[in-house]
């Protein structure tokens, strides 16, 4: 690892292959963390290369526990976190919103590093009990179109760098991975990434694959539509920029956004919102996410039809009743 720190500190690339070998190195603890967590900080100082991201997604899609969930056409809801932004869980709660109007839901999530509630802290909060048992999350979907997939028990490589990341409680590349490493590899993917950098970075990766994907990004900064201000929204045959206006929503305050100061705040917000106690402008942000990620499923249908399908699966409270649902049969 010394070798491998003293290239990079010259400013040097890794190449895919070595990206992957060392990244399954790390995932076997084959180095020890002081090591790691320099190797972790290389790409606070620099861009991540497509190269080395793609050879860190193959390692931990490689090391992953499989589960077969093929025969569901699902989407994933997932950004990069770290946005600074310390916004209430949206794109969770968009997920729990496109399962209620019906579409299956195969989210990846893991607990907060740089921010105070990831996903994976929220839902537990609320009694969602993570599971990587193949049965236990088919029987989710075929009842509640709705899984959620917390990632260390999935990847033992994110696992073995936990504790560290903990320690430097910064932004690493692990959550630039996160869309990507899915276990599922879900057909449609929806992925907030926060700088334009990321974005094209994202856009080359997946475009690799057969995904149907939307890339969203907030230009003053958000990895999801915040509906603060113009966003973009890249898929696999296009790019465009939108503002709240275009798609029939009204534009935002930061403030309005606010995610609670604690684990327990952050799981009330939640409720409230999927309860019908959300303001109208927290109901916007996660209608016009869970109707991004509805479109998806009928890239053809029209964005703010897909919107008003996620209106109706808040608002009506099946999305609430679904997810109430799910808990109490775990």
């Amino acid at each position: 690892m010394k070798k491998i720190l003293q290239s990079l500190f010259q400013q040097e690339y890794l190449s895919q292959a070595r990206a992957k070998r060392i990244l399954i190195e790390i995932a076997q603890e084959k180095f020890n963390s002081a090591h790691v967590a320099a190797f972790l900080t290389v790409f606070q100082m620099r861009p991540i290369s497509t190269e080395e991201l793609q050879g860190f997604q193959e390692a931990l899609l490689e090391l992953c526990l499989k589960v077969d969930l093929s025969d569901y056409d699902s989407v994933d809801l997932c950004g990069t976190g770290g946005d600074g932004k310390d916004t209430f869980n949206v794109s969770t709660l968009a997920a729990v919103v496109v399962a209620g109007a019906g579409y299956n839901v195969t989210k990846h999530g893991n607990y907060g590093v740089s921010s105070v509630c990831g996903s994976s802290n929220v839902l537990e909060q609320l009694g969602y009990q993570f599971t990587n048992k193949q049965d236990d999350l088919k029987r989710q979907l075929d009842q509640h179109q709705l899984c959620f997939l917390h990632a260390p028990l999935f990847h033992p490589a994110m696992k073995a760098v936990g504790a560290i990341r903990k320690d430097l409680s910064v932004r690493t590349f692990f959550n630039l991975l996160g869309p990507l490493v899915n276990p599922v590899q879900p057909k449609q993917q929806m992925v907030g990434v926060s700088n334009l950098e990321i974005v094209r970075l994202y856009q080359y990766v997946l475009q690799q694959t057969d995904k149907e994907f939307a890339i969203v990004h907030a230009l003053d900064g958000y990895d999801e539509v915040s509906l603060t201000g113009a966003f973009k929204v890249i898929t696999p045959k296009s790019e465009v920029l939108l503002t709240p206006q275009n798609i029939g929503q009204n534009q935002q305050q930061a403030s309005d956004l606010a995610g609670g100061s604690t684990i327990e705040a952050a799981a009330k917000i939640f409720s409230n919102i999927l309860e019908g106690k959300g303001t109208s402008a927290q109901n916007q942000v996660v209608c016009t996410n869970a109707g991004i990620a509805i479109q998806r499923f009928n890239p053809q249908k029209a964005l703010v039809d897909c919107i008003q399908e996620a209106e109706e699966a808040l608002l009506s409270q099946k999305a609430f009743q679904n997810f109430r649902k799910l808990i109490e049969k775990q």
